[in-house]
């Protein structure tokens, strides 16, 4: 029993590389997010680059714009500029135009060859 530890020593549970890690966002900056889920206090949850972000007013499912308003150790709070441009959207919507443009030709074709 003559060697004794000292269990209040920190030396082993020292973290390992630099203390300071960059943040993903930057307050005031603007960003397009996907809001995925709600937190305790209603707030919209989306994640930028894995860093958790609330956005109060804004709900899942939907895809705003938002402006980095604090950011802290763990996670960032951004208010709603405007709804993003569904860019992808419109591309769906363009290919389903295309698709039916080139159905009501074949179905033309078929007419004109059946007469």
């Amino acid at each position: 029993m003559s060697e004794r530890r000292n269990f209040n020593s920190r030396r082993g549970f020292r973290r390992a590389g630099p203390r300071f890690v960059p943040k993903p966002v930057e307050i005031g900056k603007e960003y397009e997010v996907d809001i995925k889920e709600t937190s305790r206090r209603g707030e919209g949850i989306a994640r930028i680059e894995g860093l958790v972000t609330f956005i109060p007013n804004a709900k899942p499912g939907e895809h705003v714009r938002i402006r980095i308003t604090r950011v802290g150790r763990r996670a960032a709070e951004a208010e709603v500029v405007g709804k993003a441009e569904a860019a992808e959207e419109g591309k769906e919507e363009q290919e389903q135009q295309e698709e039916q443009e080139q159905q009501d030709e074949q179905d033309e074709q078929d007419e004109t060859e059946e007469e």
